[in-house]
């Protein structure tokens, strides 16, 4: 399975794509919402791993340009955003699951498994 793992902090990044590697996933990095954009359109990703907060452009905008052009790869938001307006917000938008930092990984792996399996 493919996941693109769009994180600004490139030492969380580089945690998550080490613990999703040792679970199965091949796994793309992208830093900041323009790459993540970007990679998300250029190639078939089973799902995406979004950040809200991302320089240039939010996980929210990245979604809903990704959602108006057609692309519909199952999305699970991973931010510190927890206000409940921000969570809604983005299963509005079109994400399966919206998780809060801080977070356990064996949640992140299971709602990753669980939006690449039933296509949230």
């Amino acid at each position: 399975m493919r996941i693109l793992l769009v994180e600004d902090d490139p030492r969380a990044a580089k945690s998550l794509e080490r613990s999703l590697g040792e679970h199965g996933f091949i796994v793309d990095l992208a830093g900041d919402g323009e790459r993540g954009l970007e990679l998300a359109k250029s190639a078939p990703f089973d799902c995406l791993i979004l950040d809200v907060m991302l320089p240039g452009m939010d996980g929210f905008t990245v979604l809903t340009e990704l959602r108006a052009c057609g692309i519909q790869t199952p999305v699970v938001f991973l931010t510190a955003r927890d206000a409940l307006p921000d969570r809604i917000r983005g299963l509005e938008l079109g994400g399966g699951d919206y998780l809060v930092k801080p977070f356990a990984f064996s949640e992140l792996l299971l709602r990753s498994r669980r939006a690449v399996f039933l296509d949230l």
